[in-house]
């Protein structure tokens, strides 16, 4: 069987994420009703230092993946925060790009309107946590497809390269994949469950040793 070399980028982040206390381990119930060996919550890099981390994370997998943006788009709430951190990190790196934001209810004073920010136009890279079902990725397409702007990618934290739900039922592919095939648009993610089994795989903490069980199982049931 032949051993997939890990990406140092994507082992790191998953480091800094169970470090974090972002990424835990145990029983977790998912959307989808599913029980799962571990849960990735962003929400929980909730300080200056863990969200610099997190960006500078986010901008050099941009960097690498040769995606071709004009600007970032961040859907309420998580990617909010997310759109901005990364707009920062990316402007230190020598990339100085706009960034928009959606909000949930429309204001009829001051700017009105949904969309906060820089006006979008051109490619709009989306900026979000995971992909789950999709539905946030449809909601923000539609927006910047509305207001003048051409989707042209999507990067996250983690892919779970888990089956997506559909009608309630397993669907064979994965939000992902969904996401890909009905947008014609790139996903690009920082790590993946491929790279948490890795970092699990490779570690020297027993304790981390013994969820690679689990979260394997969980895989070969679920998985993409």
């Amino acid at each position: 069987m032949s051993v997939t070399t890990p990406d140092p980028l994507a082992q790191a982040f998953v480091r800094f994420s169970v470090e974090a206390g972002v990424l835990r381990f145990g029983e977790f119930k998912t959307k989808a009703g599913r029980l799962s060996p571990y849960f990735f919550n962003a929400g929980l890099f909730d300080d200056g230092a863990k969200l610099g981390r997190l960006a500078e994370f986010y901008a050099r997998r941009l960097v690498a993946s040769g995606v071709e943006f004009d600007m970032l788009f961040g859907p309420a709430y998580k990617g909010i925060t997310l759109a901005a951190a990364v707009a920062i990190e990316l402007a230190r790196l020598g990339r100085n790009v706009p960034y928009a934001y959606n909000r949930k209810e429309a204001k009829d004073h001051g700017e009105g309107g949904t969309l906060v920010g820089a006006p979008v136009r051109g490619r709009v890279l989306i900026i979000d946590d995971v992909i789950s079902a999709g539905t946030s990725v449809r909601e923000s397409v539609a927006l910047i497809t509305a207001a003048g702007g051409q989707p042209c990618g999507v990067a996250i934290a983690l892919d779970r390269q888990e089956m997506a739900t559909e009608n309630g039922a397993d669907a064979p592919w994965s939000a992902v994949q969904l996401v890909r095939r009905h947008f014609g648009i790139e996903v690009v993610s920082v790590a993946t469950l491929a790279d948490l089994l890795q970092y699990l795989a490779t570690n020297e903490d027993p304790q981390l040793q013994r969820c690679a069980a689990p979260v394997q199982a969980y895989r070969q049931r679920y998985g993409c």
